[in-house]
């Protein structure tokens, strides 16, 4: 009878911590941004990242069905065979249909991750004919972006608490956007200029090692005008946590403004890159 009411305790229990789980989902996940207490992913704006919510909602049903299966035969193996209900123990030593059934249930299981997990690493690495291609040149510790077929380059740096506006994220917001225009694929090129860093943006799915002496790729085409965020995901030195990401998708017509706007304005304000300032003193050497 002990163990009987030890049981229903422990399915109890695990009722209300499932419940508590479910009660605590009213913290949806934010849009572009991290949001206060949120459990799930950030909302998606490109097929990559309804790719891999799709994929993360399906691995973790399959991963609470498995668990819970484990759980009830668990509960079922303590209150039908212990001292008190079974006072004589089983003396079967092994079976075989049901030893080659828990071995060839997973290895199917797993078959299946693969199959899908493959087909997202390869839609996530082929990259389609670009509209826009943009460099991320990570430095400690700040980022540096340059737009090859437009000939601009800036800096951009985490805005201090004082500098920040209203409605702007902290340790997220930063005085020079990267801008993109909506509905276009965007290549984005990656590199590290000192120690690797990570150029990551979760609501669009991406996230790319920037190594020195080595340049990656990534792409995403954003389907919603707005501002996201992300933020440098490798351990990168004592700033690591100030190295935002701020991208801001707009419309064709916006984008087209700005490229003017930056072709005069960065032109004489953009500080060059700490590899292109020691290239500038060496031409001027010679």
């Amino acid at each position: 009878m002990r163990t009987m009411r030890s049981g229903s305790q422990l399915i109890g229990a695990a009722a209300v911590g499932v419940a508590l789980l479910i009660g605590a989902g009213g913290a949806h996940a934010g849009f572009g941004q991290p949001s206060p207490w949120q459990l799930g992913l950030q909302q998606a704006d490109t097929t990559e990242m309804n790719a891999i919510i799709a994929f993360n909602d399906g691995l973790m049903n399959l991963i609470i069905a498995i668990g819970g299966g484990v759980f009830v035969l668990l509960v079922i193996a303590m209150l039908r065979f212990n001292k008190y209900v079974h006072p004589t123990p089983s003396k079967r030593m092994g079976n075989l249909p049901l030893e080659v059934t828990w071995t060839l249930v997973p290895f199917f299981i797993v078959l299946v991750m693969i199959y899908f997990s493959y087909g997202l690493l390869y839609f996530e690495e082929d990259i389609p004919k670009s509209d826009i291609t943009v460099k991320a040149t990570g430095h400690q510790w700040y980022w540096h972006y340059g737009y090859p077929d437009h000939g601009i380059k800036f800096v951009s740096e985490m805005l201090p608490d004082a500098a920040r506006k209203p409605g702007q994220p902290r340790l997220l917001a930063a005085d020079n956007d990267l801008v993109v225009p909506v509905n276009k694929v965007v290549r984005v090129q990656v590199i590290g200029a000192d120690v690797i860093h990570s150029f990551a943006v979760p609501s669009f799915g991406i996230k790319v090692d920037a190594v020195p002496g080595r340049l990656n790729e990534t792409w995403f085409k954003a389907t919603r005008t707005g501002m996201y965020y992300g933020q440098c995901s490798e351990l990168c030195g004592m700033n690591h946590s100030f190295m935002p990401i701020a991208i801001r998708v707009v419309s064709d017509k916006e984008f087209a403004g700005w490229l003017d706007y930056a072709k005069r304005h960065y032109a004489a304000r953009a500080r060059p890159a700490p590899t292109e300032t020691a290239s500038i003193k060496k031409d001027a050497a010679n």
